[in-house]
Formats: structure tokens, sequence, C-alpha cells
């Protein structure tokens, strides 16, 4: 969600917003290597709902050739900094041609906090429950080189607001003639095998108005078990907020579908994915109520991609991850101390 706000905040500086995806190879060459195939970036990025277009396979370096390949005005980046293999500045051309804006980095998430995260099987990052020990040695320690932690890959605390919710949100309310579907489930990572899902379900009206129920972290942490989930019920709300097919979302879902949620918000059709659906803490089937009504229905998405599979591709590059972070952290460090000898030298 941290990627899909940089990208609402790019689309309101203009009418149209083209965003670049590099291919793995490039990722590979100046980061490490990247968690999601570039096909599977490009799709995710495509369903993000600011986005108008892709640019598939764009340079790791903006240049003006590219910027008037597409046609673009200026390009966006976060107030972060991104260097290229050999420590230069990636926007320093259009940076010279005046055709470059920047927008404000959301605080509180970062790809490196997330991996830690899923590393690191604690639950401190659930809401509601007291941090343990181990998370706060890795938060402390995450992300700090020898000297000190750079403020853009270190960790920070996500603090949600009421305004992050109202400028991810649709705010369109269901017209009369649409198919209102209800999905629920974790959403945890929203990822690919997610945004299939929900496209596929998409698909089954003329005009469907989606609602996405999310369970409370610890409502999915009695199913999934582990540390699930990884990303807190705040941070999971804003990313499927983010993803074009849904139009609503139940922040804190009851597990069991019930009349009551079927009746207040006019439901007309259930979806459920592939995965395993278990059983309420009494042991009954959450899905009970729709399937009773007739109006339940299973949703192959045709892409069998799960949180645990993309935890596993992280564990599996673990060594190479850690690598990178501390190498992106050493070059931003470097970046800030010259920073730091510019400003003096100035005074």
């Amino acid at each position: 969600y941290g990627h899909s706000n940089q990208l609402r905040q790019a689309r309101a500086m203009g009418d149209y917003l083209i965003v670049g995806v590099h291919t793995d190879e490039e990722i590979a060459k100046h980061k490490g290597p990247p968690v999601f195939t570039q096909e599977e970036r490009y799709k995710m990025v495509q369903a993000i709902k600011w986005v108008d277009e892709i640019a598939p396979g764009a340079p790791y370096v903006t240049t003006l050739e590219t910027l008037d390949k597409y046609n673009c005005d200026f390009c966006v980046h976060g107030d972060d900094i991104t260097l290229t293999i050999d420590g230069k500045d990636t926007y320093e051309e259009v940076k010279t041609a005046g055709r470059y804006r920047e927008c404000k980095r959301t605080q509180g998430v970062s790809t490196t906090d997330l991996v830690g995260r899923m590393l690191l099987m604690t639950k401190a990052h659930h809401s509601n429950i007291d941090e343990d020990l181990d998370y706060r040695k890795h938060t402390d320690n995450f992300g700090k080189g020898p000297k000190g932690h750079s403020p853009w890959t270190g960790v920070s605390q996500f603090l949600q607001t009421s305004q992050k919710i109202i400028q991810f949100a649709s705010g369109k309310e269901p017209q009369p003639g649409d198919t209102i579907i209800y999905v629920a489930g974790a959403f945890d990572l929203f990822h690919i095998g997610h945004v299939d899902f929900l496209e596929k379900v998409h698909q089954l009206a003329e005009k469907p108005y989606i609602i996405a129920g999310l369970h409370f972290d610890q409502e999915v942490n009695r199913y999934k078990g582990k540390n699930y989930p990884i990303m807190n019920i705040h941070e999971r709300t804003l990313s499927v907020l983010a993803c074009r097919y849904v139009s609503e979302v139940v922040i804190g879902a009851p597990y069991a579908v019930t009349a009551d949620l079927l009746d207040h918000f006019k439901v007309t059709l259930v979806c459920h994915g592939m995965t395993e659906v278990v059983p309420d803490k009494d042991g009954s089937d959450p899905y009970e109520e729709p399937k009773r009504r007739g109006i339940f229905q299973l949703v192959d998405s045709g892409n069998n991609l799960t949180t645990d599979l993309i935890v596993q591709r992280i564990i599996k590059n673990r060594l190479e991850f850690e690598a990178r972070n501390q190498k992106k952290e050493a070059k931003e460090l470097a970046v800030l101390e010259a920073m730091k000898r510019l400003e003096e030298e100035k005074h």
C-alpha cells in the first residue's frame, strides 16, 4: 500500500498516469532478486485503481527519452533516493530538465520491514498485541548499518488515520441494478493471486459492486497460525482498497457470513476462492447461511499463489535479500553523509 499511495499521489498531480515497471533482469542488476516475476508485477500494478496504463520493461534510469516516448510531461518519485548500481541518482537527467516532481513517502511501511516480519515469525506486528521483545530488537536493529540507520530503509510504526482511509476509498455507494458481491478473507500481503481472484469475481456480473470483508488479526491467526497475518488489519485495509475491482471494505468482518451481514449490505452473491475454508470456532461452516440461500459460489482464479508461497520465496532468497538490504542501506547512508557535508560547506 506504500506503492499504491505513491501512485495515488502521482495521479493527483496530473490527468493520466503511466507507470513504468522494470524487468526482472534490471531489478536483479540494481537491487537484488525480485519477489514477484515481471509478469506478476505488470498485472498487479495494472490492478491499482489510479493507474491508467503501464509501460512494461521500463529502464531503471528514467531519461528524457523515456518521458518523450510515452508523451509524459513529467515523472514522479517518492522523496527517498534511488541510486544506480554505481551510486548515481537515477533521476538526475529529468531533474535538471525540470520534469521531475516528488511525492511524500508513506510512513510506517517498507518492503524491508515486511521481509523482516516474515523471517522473524513473531506476532508483534498484529494490532492489539503487546510488542514482544524479539520484534522490538528486530525493529531496533533492522535497517541499521554500522553507522546508525537510514530513515528510508529503517522501520517506523504505521499509524492509521481516517484521512488515509478516505484517500484510498472509492466513496461510491451501490447503484440500482448493481450486483452486490461479498468476498471475505485475510487478503494478507495483497498479491497477484488476490488480484486474479477479484478480477474473476468482477467478471461475474454486468455491474459488480464488490465488498471485501477483512478479518481481524486475531481471527486470521486462529485459522492461519504461525505469525499470520504478516500485515495488520489497517495495512490490509489500504492494500485491498487500492484494487480497482473492490468498491468497499468491511474492516474486521465476522468470520461467519451471517444473515445480518447479508441483509445489511443487500448481498446477491457470496464468493470464495479455491483455498481451504477452516471451520468457525464452534466447528460450523462460516458459509452455511449463503449456501442455505443458494447464493454461494466457488471461484477458481486459475492462480495458485498464496501468502504462504510468497513467504517461502522470500525465505529461499533470504540471504540474497539480507545482502541486498545491507547494500541498499550503505548506499543510502553514503548519500546522506554527502548531503550533510554539502550542507555544512554551504554554511
